[in-house]
C-alpha cells in the first residue's frame, strides 16, 4: 500500500510537471516563470492528493464499521487498517514537505513575475510594471499570497506541536494547535480562488510562437527571412541576420498565422473537487459522533488501584463494543474542550450491560478528572450503594473505536506483550474469555506482562487468578500461558500469599528474553500463524517487530500489530 501511495504521488509530481512544461496552453506563462511555475503546478498536486487522503485515517466510525463488519473480509487488509494513524502522519509529512516546495516555488514566481513583465500581453502579467517588488505585493494583496501565508504559520503550529516531546509533556498544546485544521481547509479553498496563473483559450486561432502579419505591419516590425517569401508585402526592412528563427515559427517548412490575440483566462479552482469529499465526509462524521455521545453516561464506581491508576465503570443505553475496542471520554468540569481516548478494559455483555476504563494519572487532565471523582485522592476505593452514590460529574463517552487487539481473538495463536499500563487492551480481552472461550478461534494465548514494581500486578491480578481456576476446572489449563516479569525486586514479598498463589510461579525477575521466548513459542506451533500483539514501550515494539519479521526453522509465521500510547 506504501508503494501504492508512493507512486500515485510521483505520478501526479511528474504528470503535472509535464503539463505546464510541454503544454501549449501554458506556452506564454513557462516562457514567462520558468520552471517555478512547473514545480509549483506539481507539488500544488501531490499537496492536493495528501490533503484529500489525511483526513481519511480520521474518520474512526468508517474505520471501525469496516473493520468488524464482513466488507473487508481479509485479515490482511483489516490489518491496513491498524496502520490508519502511520497514514495519516505520512500524508502529513507529506504536506509539510511539499507546502515547502510550493512555497519556493512562487517565491520564484513572483520574482519571475516582476522581472519577466510582458509587455505584448498584458494580461498575463501579475505585476503591474516591469522591476516592481512584487514578493511583498502578492505576498500581503493578492488572496493566494495572504491565504499562502496564514496557512504555513498554520501548518507550522501543527507540525510543531505534533511532535513526540510536546505531545508528551503537554498534550493540551498538541490538542488544541490540531484542531486548527479546519481553518487551515477554509484558507485552502480561499487560496485557489486568486487566478493568478492563467492559460490560453485560442490555440486554434493562436498556435503558441505564431507569427501575427497584421501586428507586425503595425507596430513597424521587421520578420525573419523565413516569411519574405510567405509575406513579401509585409516586409519593411531586412531581418537581422545573426538572430535566429524561432522554432515554432517554421516547421516542416510550414508557417504558422495567427488570425487574433491570445486570449486568456484563469483556472477553475480544482482544490474543491479533492478536499470536498473528505471534509464533507468528516464533518458529518463528527456530527454523527456528537449526537451519538450527548447523553451521559452513568458513573457506577470508581475505585483508585495502586502507582496512580483509577478504574471507571460506567453503564450506557444501548453501548455495545468489541474487546479491544476504545472509547472517548469528555468531561467538561475536567476541561471544556478535551478529550482523551482510553482502552476498554471491560466491555458491556449480554448478562451485564456494565463497561469500564483504566486510566493512568499522568497529565494535568487525568488529575483534574481524579480529583473531581474521588472525594480524597488517596482514597483506595469508592463504591457505594446506588442509593448513597454521590454526584459524580457529567461524563459522555464516545465510540467504541476499532483497534488492532480485536483481531487477537481471530488467531489461532495469539501472543500478547504488555509494559505497565499497556495492559488495558488484553484486560478486554481476558474479560471476554472468562464469559466464554469456546465462540472464539482462539485456541492458545501467550501473555507476557511486564512492570516495573509489583503493586502494579494487583491492576488485574484478581482477574488473571480467576480466569486461571477456571481453566484448570475446565481441563484447559494449556489456553492461557501467563508470565508476569518484573524489572524491579523491591517489595516482591508482598505477592506471595494465598490469594494470588497461581500468579507466584509465573512470576519472572529481569526482562524477558525475547528471542529465546519467540523460538518456543515457534517450535510448538509449527507451521501456524500466530498473531502478536503488543501495547507498551516503542523500545519493546521495535524488539517485537523485528522478531515477527524474522525467519524461523519451524514454518512458523508471526504477525505484528501493534498500539502505541503517544
Amino acid at each position: 500500500f506504501q508503494f501504492f501511495w508512493l507512486s500515485l504521488n510521483v505520478w501526479f509530481f511528474w504528470k503535472t510537471f509535464l503539463l505546464y512544461y510541454q503544454g501549449l496552453q501554458y506556452y506564454y506563462l513557462h516562457q514567462m516563470l520558468g520552471l517555478g511555475l512547473c514545480v509549483s503546478r506539481a507539488s500544488a498536486s501531490v499537496l492536493n492528493l495528501n490533503c484529500c487522503l489525511v483526513l481519511l485515517p480520521m474518520c474512526r466510525v468508517l474505520l471501525a464499521f469496516l473493520r468488524g463488519s464482513q466488507k473487508v473480509a481479509s485479515r490482511k487488509t483489516r490489518r491496513l487498517l491498524d496502520k490508519s494513524k502511520t497514514f495519516h502522519v505520512t500524508c502529513g509529512v507529506t504536506i509539510c514537505i511539499f507546502s515547502v516546495l510550493h512555497v519556493a516555488a512562487h517565491l520564484v514566481n513572483a520574482l519571475n513575475f516582476s522581472e519577466n513583465y510582458n509587455e505584448d500581453f498584458l494580461a498575463l502579467n501579475a505585476a503591474n510594471y516591469r522591476g516592481e517588488v512584487s514578493q511583498l505585493y502578492l505576498v500581503s494583496v493578492l488572496v493566494p499570497g495572504l491565504t499562502g501565508v496564514i496557512m504555513v504559520l498554520v501548518l507550522f503550529l501543527m507540525c510543531t506541536a505534533s511532535t513526540y516531546a510536546i505531545r508528551v509533556s503537554n498534550y493540551d498544546i498538541f490538542w488544541y494547535t490540531h484542531n486548527l485544521f479546519f481553518v487551515f481547509y477554509m484558507l485552502l479553498m480561499l487560496h485557489v480562488s486568486g487566478g493568478v496563473l492563467k492559460y490560453q483559450t485560442n490555440l486554434e486561432e493562436h498556435p503558441p510562437g505564431c507569427f501575427n502579419p497584421n501586428k507586425t505591419l503595425r507596430e513597424n516590425m521587421t520578420v525573419p527571412k523565413a516569411f519574405e517569401e510567405t509575406f513579401p508585402d509585409y516586409t519593411t526592412e531586412p531581418f537581422p541576420e545573426d538572430l535566429p528563427v524561432p522554432e515554432p515559427f517554421v516547421q516542416n517548412n510550414f508557417t504558422r498565422i495567427c488570425s487574433e490575440e491570445p486570449k486568456f483566462q484563469s483556472h477553475f479552482p480544482e482544490t474543491w473537487f479533492w478536499i470536498s469529499g473528505p471534509l464533507c465526509l468528516y464533518c458529518v462524521e463528527r456530527l454523527y459522533r456528537y449526537i451519538r455521545s450527548n447523553k451521559p453516561v452513568t458513573i457506577t464506581s470508581v475505585i483508585s488501584h495502586p502507582s496512580n491508576v483509577l478504574e471507571v465503570r460506567m453503564m450506557k443505553d444501548d453501548f455495545k463494543a468489541r474487546p479491544g475496542q476504545y472509547v472517548i471520554l469528555h468531561c467538561p468540569r475536567a476541561s471544556a474542550l478535551e478529550s482523551h481516548p482510553f482502552t476498554l478494559t471491560m466491555c458491556p455483555t449480554d448478562t451485564k450491560a456494565t463497561f469500564g476504563v483504566h486510566l493512568k494519572v499522568v497529565g494535568d487532565w487525568t488529575e483534574r478528572f481524579r480529583d473531581l471523582l474521588l472525594l480524597h485522592s488517596n482514597q483506595d476505593t469508592e463504591i457505594l450503594p446506588i442509593f448513597q452514590q454521590r454526584r459524580y460529574p457529567k461524563l459522555y463517552v464516545d465510540g467504541p473505536f476499532g483497534s488492532p487487539f480485536e483481531e487477537s481473538l481471530n488467531y489461532e495463536v495469539s501472543l500478547c506483550v504488555a509494559g505497565g499500563i499497556g495492559v488495558t487492551p488484553f484486560a478486554s480481552i481476558l474479560n471476554t474469555l472468562l464469559d466464554g472461550w469456546k465462540r472464539y478461534k482462539l485456541r492458545r494465548l501467550y501473555f507476557i506482562w511486564v512492570c516495573r514494581d509489583i503493586e502494579s500486578f494487583r491492576w488485574f491480578a484478581d482477574l488473571l487468578c480467576i480466569l486461571h481456576d477456571k481453566l484448570w476446572q475446565e481441563n484447559r489449563p494449556d489456553y492461557i500461558n501467563i508470565q508476569l516479569y518484573l524489572s524491579q525486586t523491591d517489595g516482591i514479598q508482598k505477592i506471595i500469599g494465598e490469594k494470588y498463589q497461581a500468579l507466584n510461579s509465573r512470576l519472572l525477575i529481569g526482562r524477558p528474553r525475547w528471542k529465546l521466548l519467540f523460538d518456543e513459542i515457534a517450535k510448538c506451533n509449527r507451521q501456524k500463524t500466530i498473531g502478536v500483539f503488543c501495547c507498551g514501550p516503542n523500545k519493546i515494539s521495535k524488539i517485537l517487530h523485528k522478531l515477527s519479521n524474522s525467519s524461523n526453522s519451524y514454518g512458523t509465521r508471526f504477525e505484528y500489530n501493534k498500539e502505541s500510547f503517544s
